[in-house]
């Protein structure tokens, strides 16, 4: 096969990964940065030109498209799409994914467990939105903050008021979420690749800290995951309608509750911490399903709007 990976930077590890992996098994790879891509929209010959010249033909494109460029990233990804390449993850599905408000509520409709969270516009809503989530303590979450960036605790009612009137003033979307006390600063990345969680592990915040990326220093171990467990980030991902997704969840009293579900999952982490290749599965996972796309030959739709 043809393989373009849309990364950024192809010195990252995920993406390194994912060539390496593809090379081995005998595909061609061209590493794309997605804001080096430029496109021709027309009914009868669409095309994306890269750096002054018309890209050739590719079997499939593997999205490793950063939360920062999302609007940009994903456009380019629907041009692939409509040119019939078929995309690991589509377009569609990873702009759910990076709505945090409209993943929730996605994931909410379908009864998958969740914190109670919480969304308002007006200062005066502020009080109600607190009890609403059964009061203090309680996280404070920035729609469009990524790897724990602008994510806040606040320990008591008067700092929740506060942080919250204050990000208010800036025009600045939140969520508002309970706080589960009893995950002890810790969150269970599960990896998943088509209809299973190939690799899961629990990461845990360092001391003083409540967020648990390894971004911020967090510390990571395998962990077996319990039948809930599985069962309930396999379907945020199909929810979402990722092919490839990381799906991090929280222990709470009531079962695993949901906190993200990742479109662009990081493999250093998982490969590291459990030793296994799952840049190696994500290929193999796709080399079956563009078999089967281009034998059927029809558009991939598991994403409508």
């Amino acid at each position: 096969m043809k393989i373009a990976i849309l990364s950024r930077n192809a010195e990252l590890y995920s993406t390194k990964r994912l060539v390496e992996a593809a090379t081995h098994a005998g595909h061609e790879v061209r590493v794309l940065d997605p804001l080096m891509c430029y496109m021709n929209i027309n009914r009868s010959n669409s095309s994306i030109h890269y750096k002054g010249d018309v890209l050739e033909r590719f079997d499939a494109v593997i999205p490793r498209i950063g939360a920062s460029i999302t609007f940009y990233g994903t456009a380019v990804l629907r041009q692939f799409e409509m040119m019939g390449v078929y995309s690991l993850n589509e377009s569609v599905a990873i702009g759910r994914a990076r709505d945090k408000l409209r993943s929730l509520q996605l994931l909410a409709r379908q009864g998958i467990g969740l914190p109670i969270t919480g969304f308002a516009d007006k200062p005066g809503d502020i009080p109600d939105l607190i009890d609403m989530v059964g009061g203090a303590p309680l996280v404070i979450k920035l729609l469009e903050g990524t790897q724990g960036i602008g994510v806040v605790l606040a320990e008591t009612r008067t700092a929740a008021e506060s942080v919250i009137d204050a990000f208010m003033g800036l025009n600045a979307h939140i969520l508002v979420q309970e706080y589960i006390r009893e995950a002890n600063g810790a969150d269970i990345r599960c990896f998943v690749v088509g209809d299973k969680i190939v690799a899961s592990m629990k990461r845990q915040a360092k001391a003083g800290e409540f967020r648990s990326n390894l971004h911020r220093g967090g510390s990571a171990t395998k962990i077996t995951l319990t039948p809930e467990e599985r069962k309930t980030a396999l379907a945020a991902a199909q929810t979402m309608g990722l092919d490839v997704a990381g799906v991090d969840l929280l222990r709470s009293n009531h079962g695993p509750v949901v906190m993200e579900v990742n479109s662009s999952p990081g493999l250093e982490g998982i490969e590291t911490t459990t030793e296994k290749d799952v840049a190696g599965m994500i290929i193999r996972y796709l080399e079956k399903k563009v078999a089967s796309h281009q034998s059927k030959k029809t558009p991939k739709t598991k994403g409508t709007g």
